[in-house]
Parts: C-alpha cells; sequence; structure tokens
C-alpha cells in the first residue's frame, strides 16, 4: 500500500546553504538600513536571537566572514568601518520586470524584440526574394536551391540571383529610459515605509535594463522640491528628505534628459506615492500638501500631455499603503 511519508524539514533541501539562505535575509535588510552594512547586521543579529538561523557549526561571525571572503563586504583598514560593495549592491538590484517592455518602433538595433522584420538576432518562417544589401548569413539555401532547380531544371543547374531566399529576422531595437523616484517626506509619513518598496522596483528595473538590454540607456532622476540625477550605484543608498512632491520639475528633468537621446523608443517609469504638491517658480516654491492644487495639477498635466505628444509613455509604480 502507498502510503505519504513524512521526513524532518531540512533548511538546505531547497538546495542553497547557510550562507546563500542568510546572504537574502542580509540584502533584504540592506534595502531597509539604505544600504548600511553595519546597521542591517545588527538587525541579523537581532533576528538570529529570536529565529535562530545560526548555530553552533555556523555564527554570524562566520556569515561576517564569508560575506568578506566573497566580495561582499569591504573593511576600512583606518578604523575598522565596514560596508558593501558594488558586487553587493548588483545583488539586491536583480528582479525581473521584462513585462513592462511593450511595443516598440524600428531604431538602431539593440535587444528588445519587434514585428518590424529586419536584420536581427530572431529568425521567423517568412521568406522573400534577395534584395541588394542583403547579408549572406540570411540566405535561405534550401529554398533557394529549390527555386533553381524549378527554374533552370536539374540537370542543367545553376543559381542566379533571381533564385535567391532571404529569411526574414525579427529586428531588436533600443530603448532610452527615465527612472524617477518620490524622495519627499510622505514616502515614510505616519511611519509608512514607501521608500523601500520603491527603491526595490527601482534597483530591480535598472538591473533588468543594464543586464538584459545593454545597449540601451537609462537615467535615474529623483524628485523633492527639486530634481536631480543620480547614478545606479546610489540606488541602495537612497533616502528620503524634509521634501514636498515637485513632479513638475522631475518631468522636466527627465523630458530634458531624453531629449538629448537620438533613438525614437523613449519612455518614463515613475515611482511614487501619490499627488504633486510643489512648484518652483522663478527662486520660490509654491506649496500645497492640502488636496488638488489646480495650479501644481495643470503644470504637470502639461508636461504630460507634452509626453504624449512627443510619444513618450508615461509608466506609473504607485506604491501607496
Amino acid at each position: 500500500m502507498i502510503g505519504h511519508r513524512f521526513l524532518k524539514y531540512e533548511p538546505q533541501a531547497n538546495g542553497k546553504t547557510r550562507f546563500e539562505q542568510m546572504l537574502d535575509i542580509f540584502t533584504q535588510l540592506l534595502n531597509y538600513s539604505n544600504g548600511d552594512a553595519g546597521e542591517a547586521l545588527e538587525w541579523m543579529n537581532q533576528l538570529d536571537r529570536q529565529y535562530h538561523f545560526t548555530d553552533d557549526q555556523y555564527g554570524m561571525g562566520d556569515f561576517i566572514e564569508d560575506l568578506k571572503e566573497n566580495g561582499y563586504l569591504q573593511e576600512n583598514p583606518a578604523n575598522g568601518e565596514i560596508s558593501i560593495t558594488g558586487k553587493t549592491e548588483q545583488t539586491i538590484r536583480k528582479r525581473s520586470l521584462e513585462e513592462i517592455f511593450g511595443k516598440l518602433k524600428k531604431s538602431k538595433q539593440g535587444n528588445h524584440q519587434t514585428f518590424k522584420p529586419g536584420q536581427g538576432d530572431e529568425s521567423n518562417s517568412d521568406t522573400r526574394p534577395f534584395q541588394f544589401g542583403d547579408m549572406l548569413e540570411q540566405i535561405d539555401f534550401t529554398e533557394s536551391i529549390r527555386n533553381a532547380q524549378v527554374n533552370h531544371g536539374i540537370e542543367s543547374f545553376r543559381m542566379q540571383e533571381d533564385d535567391l531566399q532571404i529569411r526574414e529576422s525579427d529586428f531588436k531595437t533600443q530603448t532610452s529610459t527615465v527612472l524617477m523616484i518620490d524622495i519627499s517626506h510622505s514616502m515614510i509619513l505616519y511611519g509608512e515605509d514607501r521608500i523601500t518598496p520603491a527603491k526595490k522596483v527601482a534597483m530591480a528595473l535598472s538591473e533588468l535594463i543594464t543586464t538584459r538590454y545593454p545597449k540601451d540607456t537609462l537615467d535615474i532622476v529623483v524628485f523633492g522640491n527639486d530634481a536631480w540625477s543620480i547614478e545606479i550605484k546610489d540606488l541602495p543608498y537612497l533616502q528620503v528628505g524634509p521634501y514636498h512632491t515637485n513632479t513638475v520639475a522631475g518631468l522636466e528633468l527627465a523630458m530634458d534628459l531624453l531629449r538629448r537621446r537620438k533613438n525614437p523608443n523613449k519612455q518614463i517609469f515613475m515611482i511614487t506615492d501619490g499627488k504633486p504638491t510643489c512648484l518652483k517658480i522663478g527662486g520660490r516654491y509654491y506649496k500645497n500638501s492640502f488636496g488638488l492644487d489646480r495650479k501644481v495639477l495643470n503644470r504637470c498635466m502639461n508636461l504630460a500631455a507634452q509626453c504624449k505628444k512627443l510619444k513618450i509613455p508615461i509608466t506609473t509604480f504607485m506604491i501607496a499603503s
């Protein structure tokens, strides 16, 4: 008789070592500590006391040494302070958001698949007659030989240009992306942590673009009272400030950055938690956090309309509690 067999649960049964399991926890905590390795390790010690994920064979000291040996932590020889490395920054960026890349126009060759035929990497089943300028590796020799046999006969076999058939391939294109991140005070207001999921989305998206689509361009803009550009490596350390939400400044900078890009595929991703509340008029800030301010909203909608006219889609990730 076949029945159920119950065995003791082994944490390593999922294929991960103790170090890899603890590394997952460590990288998650780094999101909450804004990249502060010391604070993340202190939190791990507190969690360990409660959930006991270390034992006599593998303790926190072993984990810290493994982090250093594997290039995830570095220690300042002058003061002994520890910090994360570029390898750690990349590790906490890895996620999959590939489905957000949608309809694309034909431009320079890249890695985004389109429905436009051209000189690409993905072959399809369509063929067409040879045209001047086609590459030799695109020739479908089976169809070309068949045409030559039909046109000239088997006994006097010869192949001419008119016999050649070209195997179509799907063209891959490039995209220029600007990622906007809201760092206004509302991202942590009333004890709600919205900046951590915002950073996770930003790091996932940046990692996807830089690894899967290396020919693409990515600019990152943060906006509060003002807007400015940051580097990808700065994302884990991003913190909110005592700012209002000047979405207009963020969109203006994003559009200016995209204006300098030459390919036609341009898009904006915006990560925010709510409504725009601020404008900068000359050297003065106009602020209103109560309700939807018509003056602020109209400026914001005008920029959105300009983006639509320029065929620059804006995809918004709304971070809400």
